[in-house]
């Protein structure tokens, strides 16, 4: 009856259920997923923090350095974007946390702190460690990288220690943050079956049974609206005793079209984020050196640490600044106050920092991919010498980067009339809508003029 019902309510969701294929509902459900990917990953963190902390000093010949920035961080907005927080469930911080839970954990409730201004927390966090990054050269530094994930880690050990399930995941982590904003845009989707759902009183998809825990992200498929805190760790596929649970391909940036109840510090992230994507291009420039002796001159100092908050506050400053004045401006039309048009329509720049935050990783994984084999070549005693680590031309990187905007320039301006259209139906559709794609379009040109000048490799 149960899968009856399944079958005839699963086209509730764009696309097939991806569970009514065989293969990947054998996989969801073994004992072995995702511990079967988790231990590789767990092996290759070991070793990238190996060459962190204890190979080259020098950036250029470190495998651990190549492994990270140069491969793993340009793929994660894409593994995002298609797949949701699939990485969170193979994550070496999250199996590092589920082992110290298991043997030593307390199993504490969140404390109160976290549960109100979790999202706050890992705003913050994602600001300092990218602040910190250009201060103290993290990236370019393999110590530096090392001692961030070690610091991470600690931070996951502790809170494995005390607190209950994946605490530091859900509450402080700032790639969680990231990835819980990209997710929403995302193209997998996880729901329990209305029509299953509503019948069922044992919760075990939350609480856990004898096949596997509970929701390590304190999510309650039955009643979830958002992926943004799914890292498709398939428990609650293992344990729902109805065979409710759906795994469903949905268009990308769906999600954001029906924000239930948006959040003032998700939409303010949103906007942080185009500025971090900002900052991250504009230091790469060859025109940085020129911008920096400027603003030396201008503030009468040299230390790298004062001009470069100047130009992050900026940078972050910026979108934000231009959200808040379009909030304003539509408040005229749709007469919604600042801070609520701020928190709904914050969402639509998510699509547009999944395109920038790719069109920028691109540059390093394209222009810089040969060094993840020089690098690994290098661990066995083989020298390689090469004119250029670079993948492809540096025309054909900023042609894929220009489509990318393009691409977030269209997803955003649809999730900005999808969002109009829903909550201020009739002529105030587009005395709402006509602001915010005015601000896409500016944020687009900025993107565009900065892809579009010459940029430095970090290898």
């Amino acid at each position: 009856m149960a899968t009856d019902l399944k079958l005839k309510n699963k086209n509730i969701f764009w696309g097939r259920d991806l569970l009514q294929i065989n293969l990947i509902a054998r996989l969801m459900r073994s004992k072995w997923y995702p511990g079967i990917i988790q231990l590789p990953t767990l092996m290759v963190f070991m070793v990238i923090m190996f060459q962190l902390l204890l190979g080259p000093e020098s950036a250029h010949d470190n495998f651990g350095t190549a492994l990270t920035w140069v491969l793993w961080w340009p793929l994660i907005p894409v593994i995002f974007l298609f797949l949701g927080r699939f990485w969170c469930a193979i994550c070496p911080f999250a199996t590092i946390n589920d082992l110290v839970q298991k043997f030593v954990g307390n199993n504490r409730p969140v404390p109160k702190f976290l549960k109100k201004y979790g999202i706050w927390v890992i705003d913050a966090l994602f600001i300092f460690i990218t602040w910190s990054d250009h201060v103290w050269g993290v990236v370019e530094n393999p110590f530096g990288s090392g001692v961030l994930m070690l610091t991470l880690t600690t931070g996951v050990v502790a809170s494995g220690s005390f607190f209950e399930r994946r605490t530091f995941c859900r509450y402080v982590c700032f790639l969680g943050g990231l990835s819980g904003n990209y997710s929403r845009a995302g193209m997998l989707a996880l729901r329990g079956t209305p029509d299953i759902c509503a019948t069922c009183t044992t919760a075990s998809c939350y609480k856990g049974t004898e096949n596997a825990p509970g929701c390590p992200m304190f999510e309650f498929p039955k009643t979830m609206t958002s992926n943004a805190n799914c890292v498709i760790c398939a428990d609650c596929i293992k344990n729902c005793p109805n065979d409710s649970i759906q795994l469903t391909l949905r268009p990308p940036t769906k999600e954001l079209w029906f924000i239930r109840k948006p959040k003032l510090e998700e939409a303010f992230l949103s906007a942080v984020i185009m500025g971090i994507v900002f900052v991250q291009n504009v230091t790469m420039l060859e025109v940085w050196g020129g911008m920096l002796n400027w603003l030396e001159q201008a503030t009468g100092t040299t230390n790298y640490a004062i001009t470069f908050s100047i130009t992050f506050a900026v940078s972050i400053l910026i979108p934000v600044i231009l959200l808040g004045l379009t909030s304003w401006v539509a408040s005229k039309f749709n007469k919604a106050t600042l801070v609520e048009n701020f928190a709904r329509f914050g969402y639509v720049i998510i699509a547009l920092d999944v395109a920038g935050h790719i069109a920028h990783n691109l540059f390093h994984l394209l222009a810089e991919g040969k060094s993840i084999f020089y690098t690994g070549l290098a661990l066995f005693g083989e020298s390689v010498h090469a004119a250029s680590p670079a993948l492809v031309d540096a025309n054909i990187i900023q042609a894929l980067q220009y489509a990318l905007i393009v691409l977030g320039v269209i997803a955003s301006l649809y999730t900005a009339y999808r969002i109009s259209r829903t909550t201020y139906p009739g002529v105030k559709t587009w005395g709402t809508f006509v602001p915010y794609a005015v601000l896409i379009l500016i944020l687009a040109v900025m993107n565009f003029y900065l892809f579009m000048l010459p940029m430095a490799m970090r290898m």
